[in-house]
């Protein structure tokens, strides 16, 4: 069996967004999560700044995108946070949401810094 790459974390707008796609979407999405964290597929997850991955699931022609941060702080198995997921219909990806991932990502990090 091959080892997990990381673990993810789903915030809660990430599994909000999950949550209100039917039943067959949310399968797809974790099984495309979980097809991620085994191998290194660019279709599946990539990087599109410094900070900012998206976890892509295309279903019924429709793209689902949730992105994600890394969280390497501990030694601990690397985790990887989902903020938030959208449909999308084109390959590129909408600045905003690229900033809105950034803005919950420096929430993140500030709250874990506090101890929440």
């Amino acid at each position: 069996m091959e080892e997990k790459k990381f673990d993810i974390k789903l915030l809660e707008e990430a599994f909000e967004f999950i949550k209100s796609q039917n039943e067959k979407v949310q399968d797809k999405i974790f099984y495309n999560i979980r097809k991620a964290q085994l191998q290194n597929d660019p279709k599946l997850f990539k990087k599109l700044n410094q900070n900012i991955w998206e976890l892509r699931t295309k279903y019924a022609g429709l793209q689902y995108r949730i992105l994600a941060f890394w969280d390497k702080e501990n030694n601990e198995m690397t985790l990887v946070c989902g903020t938030h997921g959208f449909v999308k219909k084109t390959d590129k990806v909408s600045p905003k949401e690229i900033e809105k991932a950034e803005k919950i990502r420096i929430n993140y990090f500030d709250q874990k810094k506090k101890g929440k």
